[in-house]
């Protein structure tokens, strides 16, 4: 059973761990906010694949900038 130094411990580092790629995330300016990475690392964590799930945020992207240009253009 693990102490409750241990699972303290353990979300520190975790923590760290998301503010790392967060800021490597920035400086290759991927656009991902620090939730979105945790999401992320959890699914690959999980077994997602990775080049899958990078080309799926690329798609939502590129629907939503659609969606955007619809929207302007019928206002």
């Amino acid at each position: 059973m693990s102490s409750s130094k241990d699972d303290e411990a353990r979300l520190q580092n975790a923590r760290e761990t998301i503010d790392s790629l967060h800021d490597l995330s920035q400086l290759l300016q991927t656009g991902l906010d620090k939730n979105t990475l945790s999401i992320c690392v959890s699914m690959i964590e999980q077994g997602a694949n990775p080049d899958t799930l990078a080309a799926v945020i690329k798609e939502l992207r590129r629907e939503n900038e659609v969606l955007k240009a619809q929207k302007s253009d019928n206002m």
